[in-house]
């Protein structure tokens, strides 16, 4: 006896994909901002933090949401969360050029409430925790004085170039349908995240993410709206490098199995 096969699974709808990249774009910031702003330093005061969780705990944060969102949500939109990762996939013809407006829309949104339900929530904390924040910017990006150490525009336009380049690499090579490891995708993804944290909070406060920088600079306000642009700019160049030149440096790459090697003898 022979049974009917059970029918293919739809392909998630527009709305769906969009309000996938929304909610999963609102879990990064609210990730990251938040733990920037109640935990990197705790208790916020200048007798030191002893149970703050400082660049560290930032780096792992961002890496845990993005990793978190990509499994939760990237099966159904994915999982970019950022407009430089769409583009940097259009780039690399992993994306349709058409659709690349409308994520960027959602991913702004989902980074402007994420934001926005940091700062009601910073709100309601002791007298002061509020304005302490956003003095110091909101976890906003920035380079000179607004720079956590110290480090100059050269250096925030270089960092920002470089690790959104090497993100989009290891993006493209752990999602390349030819030879990567299924279901491990969001894991390389996330460590990769929280590596390139680790180097660039210091420097520029790590963007990598349009969206996340406009959200956080809405709030941080003043200088940091001013030094904004080049934390939109630079993270999309890092990507658009990373996109067009994968296709000519791996995507023609033959990968050769043991078993089909030749042998030595």
């Amino acid at each position: 006896m022979s049974y009917p096969e059970a029918p293919a699974p739809a392909e998630p709808s527009t709305l769906a994909r969009l309000i996938a990249e929304t909610v999963g774009t609102f879990l990064l910031v609210f990730g990251l901002v938040g733990t920037a702003v109640f935990s990197a330093a705790f208790p916020s005061s200048d007798a030191g933090n002893p149970l703050g969780v400082g660049f560290l705990g930032v780096a792992i944060a961002l890496g845990l949401t993005v990793m978190i969102g990509a499994y939760a949500f990237g099966p159904i939109s994915g999982g970019h969360f950022n407009p430089a990762v769409t583009l940097g996939l259009a780039a690399a013809d992993r994306f349709a050029w058409r659709d690349v407006p409308m994520y960027i829309v959602a991913q702004l949104v989902g980074a402007i409430v994420g934001a926005s339900a940091i700062f009601g929530l910073a709100s309601g904390g002791p007298a002061g925790f509020l304005d302490a924040a956003v003095k110091g910017g909101f976890a906003s990006n920035g380079y000179g004085s607004h720079s956590p150490g110290g480090f100059n525009l050269a250096a925030a336009i270089i960092i920002e170039i470089i690790i959104t380049a090497v993100f989009l690499y290891v993006i493209l090579g752990v999602t390349n349908a030819r030879h990567a490891v299924a279901g491990f995708a969001p894991i390389a993804i996330g460590f990769t995240l929280t590596l390139l944290l680790l180097i660039s909070i210091p420097v520029d406060n790590a963007s990598i993410n349009p969206a996340r920088s406009i959200a956080t600079a809405i709030y941080g306000g003043g200088d940091w709206l001013a030094q904004l642009w080049v934390f939109i700019v630079f993270p999309i160049v890092g990507a658009l490098i990373a996109g067009f030149s994968y296709r000519y440096l791996f995507d023609g790459v033959k990968y050769v199995s043991s078993s089909s090697a030749p042998s030595k003898n």
